[in-house]
């Protein structure tokens, strides 16, 4: 059993009988590598929503990879997308030997990729913009359409946030040509490792299908149940497969998913209740009270006023049991990215992951963590006062 240190963790899993069931299940039949309960989930996710395409990965970084390859990015191409995200988001477009184009952030009210940036950032080598839908929240899909179908330019969704979220009516991850998710061990849906390309387009599908599994012209349960002998290498493939014991817990947590939405979405609603006068930045508070959209509620982030140290800040919340993090250290500060892109600037984006910080926000936290968070938040603003 995991040892948790922390009165309130930043995220929290709640496993029960349906989940430890699902696992055994598969054991029991002895076919533990992608088989028919991959194909279920697949299906149950592609109807969950409304997509015609859904492939199953071993993460999301994979489906990042295989949208990339599957929409023909390669060396001489460049691929907008954020820099305040994951650094998977930009690392798949590496893979490919295309270049990264930074696009900076609408501001502090909305963390998500600014469409004038992105208009700013177009050379003849666009290829491709990549969006993260940061928290769960929509980013600016009519705009950023609008000037990919101007440009001619395909549109990845990173939506490893946004598992259940929809905006007009539409679920995020099916505006684009191709939509990732992820099922990591913090994310709405848990499968420990894994994720989801989908895609209605069938050209799409088939070639991240092919590739998933090293280009093989059949799979091993193909082999299995004697609906083929051999096989053929078609392309340079990948060992991107997903296992049967997380496609099982995929299948149970897709039942639960709109539950523990609901459950977030309470939370978030909760914090920004208790902060409305504090002197805390509330990315999204405004936004989400849009009609049009739905969001995940992934998770919780706050911008701290300029006179506050962030450091002194996080040490408060973690003497008293709570653990806080940073989402996200912008991409192209890494060293890594200094190195290989130089004299990035993105001010928006500097300047709100200067001041952010993410507090716990999980389906199975309970109220009385909850209001202990509240209460500690204020204690920590008046300690770490600069």
């Amino acid at each position: 059993m995991a040892v948790n240190i922390w009165r309130v963790p930043l995220s929290d899993l709640q496993f029960g009988d349906k989940e430890n069931q699902a696992v055994l299940n598969v054991l029991h039949s002895r076919w533990l590598t992608m088989g028919t309960i991959t194909s279920e989930f697949e299906l149950r996710f592609a109807e969950e929503i409304n997509s015609k395409h859904a492939v199953a990965v071993t993460n999301a970084t994979a489906a990042l990879h295989l949208a990339c390859l599957s929409l023909g990015i390669g060396e001489g191409d460049e691929v907008i997308l954020p820099s305040l995200s994951f650094v998977a988001t930009a690392n798949a477009v590496l893979y490919c030997g295309a270049t990264v184009r930074f696009a900076d952030i609408i501001g502090s009210e909305e963390l998500t990729i600014s469409p004038q940036s992105i208009e700013d950032s177009i050379t003849p080598r666009t290829k491709a913009i990549i969006v993260m839908h940061y928290a769960g929240f929509p980013c600016r899909m009519n705009e950023i359409l609008e000037i990919a179908s101007r440009h001619r330019l395909v549109v990845i969704e990173d939506s490893a946030h946004a598992p259940g979220a929809a905006l007009n009516g539409q679920s995020l991850g099916t505006w684009g040509d191709i939509g990732c998710f992820s099922f990591f061990s913090n994310k709405n849906l848990v499968t420990g490792e894994g994720g989801m390309l989908v895609t209605n387009q069938d050209d799409l599908a088939e070639r991240a299908r092919l590739l998933r599994s090293h280009a093989m012209t059949s799979l091993t349960l193909d082999r299995h149940l004697g609906h083929a002998f051999s096989y053929d290498v078609v392309d340079l493939g990948y060992n991107y497969r997903i296992d049967e014991m997380r496609s099982a817990l995929g299948l149970v947590g897709l039942e639960q998913l709109d539950k523990n939405n609901a459950r977030r979405e309470f939370i978030t609603r909760t914090y920004w209740r208790a902060f409305s006068d504090s002197r805390l930045g509330l990315p999204f508070k405004e936004s989400a009270f849009e009609k049009n959209q739905s969001c995940a509620y992934h998770i919780f982030p706050i911008l701290l006023p300029s006179n506050i140290s962030r450091d002194g800040f996080m040490h408060h919340l973690r003497e008293n049991g709570i653990q806080t993090s940073i989402h996200y250290p912008p991409i192209h500060k890494f060293s890594f990215y200094q190195n290989r892109f130089k004299d990035i600037s993105m001010p928006i984006t500097e300047r709100v992951a200067s001041h952010q910080v993410t507090l716990p926000l999980f389906s199975s936290m309970n109220d009385e963590q909850l209001d202990f968070v509240i209460n500690s938040v204020g204690e920590a603003l008046e300690e770490s006062i600069i």
